[in-house]
């Protein structure tokens, strides 16, 4: 297990010491930082699991601290150390959001007390924050707020209460296994199981046996007696996922479960009745995979008396930062990093990217760019080229000297250019006050300048 860090913040390089041996004693990694705002800059770059500070120091005192991190929404535990144990500061650094705090001089058992203690809270805060999230995703586990998946709240709402089959239609990684769980969840079979199966992903001759299971003896290699998906899932869901991706000689035996709601085991005779909900999927049009032959007719009818479109990520666009938020912070817990946010140009471009993958793609992308940051702020290096390249952010749409007709991308692309040559000959080739007149990063205006600038 790795260890914890601290982050020792005092203007008196003594101190810093005393506790820095003390703190190692404990077996913590200990950073060290002689004022607030030195402090400040570090937990942007590095990640610490508690701060233990002074209250008086120059250029950014203890409360000072205090109050940028909370502002910031870093609700990382502080241990506030001070010469001055009266009630008013213990007061108001607890105001400010501090979790205990020390008065010097002090023993190492009442820092080591203290530091435990700190600890705990912190690991309980970000257990409850994860439970907030948990409660807070929109509905039911969903995150987005948008029109869209309003109706799509109502509509799951609907026909939960109900028996009646469901087909949900939408692209990949829109999400249509969590809108089946969430149907389930809220039926009365919710204490029964909820069996899924991707019908793309097993081969037509054996996903007949994971269907309705197989009796010993009924192939070469069937040992014993085996249920399948649709007993096991009597009394609750069998979610049937990628539905048109299955054989279309199935389908026919699929279809006379779902109507008698019996079934036979492969190289059995015996019937066996099951009740069960099956609540269907595809990322293909039906209707057109009816034509291709991809669907039987007789099946979609049976299976399409609740439909429920999922929109595409580039139809609720409004869903896409807090997604991204999500995302980002449960792949940092995992990792053990700390999240502090997004910059303002790569959010430009996450919001105005297509996301071919929906949300899948979001989450995974999410994942890297963690991964890339190592905890620091999320910035337009952390996300894949083909990202930057679909989502350049819009430009004020005026120059000096008009552009020849050319396609969308090109005439962004010109203006841009256009624009940071005039920044920096304005500014004689300042990155920084270019960056500044432009309105984005440094950061950004030196990834445009590698860009459209490579010599």
């Amino acid at each position: 297990m790795p260890k914890q860090t601290i982050l020792v913040v005092d203007d008196e390089p003594k101190m810093r010491r005393v506790l820095e041996i003390m703190l190692t004693q404990m077996d913590y990694c200990v950073l060290q930082a002689a004022d607030g705002r030195e402090a400040f800059d570090i937990l942007t770059e590095r990640t610490a699991d508690l701060v233990i500070t002074d209250l008086r120091m120059p250029n950014l005192d203890g409360i000072g601290l205090l109050r940028q991190l909370r502002e910031k929404n870093n609700d990382i535990p502080v241990i506030v150390v001070t010469a001055y144990g009266t009630v008013e500061s213990a007061v108001d650094a607890m105001k400010y959001g501090a979790s205990d705090y020390i008065v010097r001089p002090f023993e190492l058992d009442a820092v080591e007390a203290a530091v435990q203690r700190a600890l705990r809270l912190g690991k309980v805060q970000r257990e409850n924050r994860y439970l907030r999230q948990q409660v807070d995703q929109g509905w039911r586990g969903f995150i987005g707020t948008s029109q869209a998946m309003q109706q799509v709240y109502k509509q799951i709402e609907q026909v939960a209460a109900t028996k009646t089959g469901v087909l949900i239609q939408g692209e990949t990684g829109t999400g249509k296994e969590l809108v089946a769980r969430a149907i389930h969840n809220a039926s009365s079979r919710a204490k029964a199981l909820f069996v899924s199966i991707n019908c793309a992903a097993i081969p037509a001759e054996i996903l007949e046996s994971e269907l309705f299971g197989y009796s010993k003896g009924a192939f070469t290699g069937a040992n014993k007696e085996r249920i399948g998906k649709f007993e096991l899932a009597d009394g609750g869901t069998l979610f049937l996922d990628e539905i048109t991706e299955m054989d279309i000689n199935l389908q026919a035996k699929l279809l006379r479960v779902l109507q008698e709601r019996t079934l036979e085991r492969l190289g059995s005779n015996r019937t066996i009745s099951v009740d069960v909900r099956v609540i269907a999927a595809s990322n293909r049009n039906p209707r057109q995979a009816i034509v291709d032959h991809k669907l039987r007719e007789d099946l979609f009818y049976r299976l399409n008396v609740f439909t429920i479109a999922l929109p595409p990520l580039r139809e609720r666009r409004e869903d896409i930062l807090p997604l991204a938020h999500f995302f980002l912070e449960k792949h940092a817990r995992d990792f053990g990093f700390s999240f502090n946010g997004i910059e303002a140009d790569a959010e430009a471009c996450l919001t105005a990217y297509s996301w071919p993958g929906n949300v899948r793609e979001l989450e995974n992308m999410m994942e890297r760019a963690i991964v890339l940051s190592g905890g620091k702020m999320i910035g337009i290096e952390h996300l894949p080229s083909d990202v930057l390249e679909d989502s350049t952010p819009p430009q004020p749409l005026w120059v000096d000297q008009p552009i020849a007709c050319a396609g969308l991308n090109r005439q962004v692309e010109q203006l841009e250019k256009q624009l940071i040559q005039q920044a920096l000959a304005s500014t004689g080739d300042n990155k920084a006050k270019a960056a500044q007149l432009l309105e984005i990063s440094e950061r950004s205006l030196w990834y445009k300048i590698k860009k459209y600038f490579p010599s």
